[in-house]
C-alpha cells in the first residue's frame, strides 16, 4: 500500500482519470489527516455540538469524491480543497442551526481560541460572509484564513499548501484577521 506523499498524488491522478479502485486505496491514506484537520476545527466548537469530527470528515469527503466535479493536482491541493469543504459543511451546519440573531452589538472575533456556544453559529456565518468579501480583495489572505480557521492547519502546513513561506503566512494571517475584525465591527454598528 502506498505511503509516501507522491503516492497520494498518483492515486489522486489515477482517480481523476477514472480508476475507481484508486479511491478505495486513497481513502485510508488521507483519512487520518482529514480527521486531524477536523479535530482542530471541532476544538473551537461548543461542547455538545451536533456535528462531530467524524461527521465533519465524512461530509467534507463526500463533497470531494466526485472526480467529474473536482480534480486534484496533488495531495496539497486535495487537503486545501478538504479545508474548503469543511468550511462549507460548517457554514451550512451553522445556517441550519441558527435560530436567533446575535445580540447586544458586541463584536466577537476570536480566530485562535474557543468561542462561546451561543455566538458560534452567527460568528461562522459572519466570518463566511466577510471571507467572501475578502476573497474579492485578496484571494490569498482569504484562503489563508480558510485554511487556518476552517481547516485547522498550522502556519507551516498553510505555507506548504499555498506554496509560500511561513513568514508570509504569519504576515498575511495578521493582516487578514485585522481586516476581518474591522469588517465585523462595521457590520455590527
Amino acid at each position: 500500500m502506498p505511503e509516501r506523499p507522491g503516492d497520494i498524488t498518483q492515486l489522486l491522478i489515477s482517480w481523476a482519470a477514472g480508476d475507481e479502485g484508486s479511491l478505495d486505496r486513497l481513502s485510508p491514506l488521507v483519512y487520518e489527516e482529514l480527521r486531524r484537520i477536523a479535530r482542530n476545527q471541532m476544538r473551537r466548537e461548543r461542547r455538545g455540538h451536533t456535528l462531530q469530527t467524524t461527521g465533519l470528515v465524512h461530509e467534507a469527503f463526500l463533497r470531494l469524491v466526485d472526480p467529474k466535479l473536482v480534480s486534484f493536482r496533488d495531495r496539497l491541493h486535495f487537503f486545501g480543497a478538504a479545508a474548503s469543504a469543511m468550511r462549507r459543511v460548517l457554514v451550512d451546519h451553522a445556517r441550519a442551526r441558527q435560530t436567533s440573531k446575535r445580540g447586544g452589538g458586541a463584536i466577537r472575533l476570536n480566530l485562535d481560541e474557543e468561542v462561546g456556544a451561543a455566538d458560534r453559529h452567527a460568528e461562522i456565518l459572519e466570518i463566511d460572509q466577510c471571507l467572501t468579501r475578502l476573497a474579492a480583495l485578496d484571494a490569498r489572505q482569504s484562503r489563508i484564513v480558510e485554511l487556518r480557521f476552517f481547516g485547522g492547519l498550522s502556519i507551516e502546513e498553510t505555507a506548504e499548501v499555498e506554496g509560500i513561506s511561513p513568514m508570509t503566512v504569519k504576515r498575511e494571517w495578521a493582516v487578514a484577521r485585522a481586516w476581518l475584525f474591522r469588517e465585523m465591527k462595521q457590520r455590527a454598528e
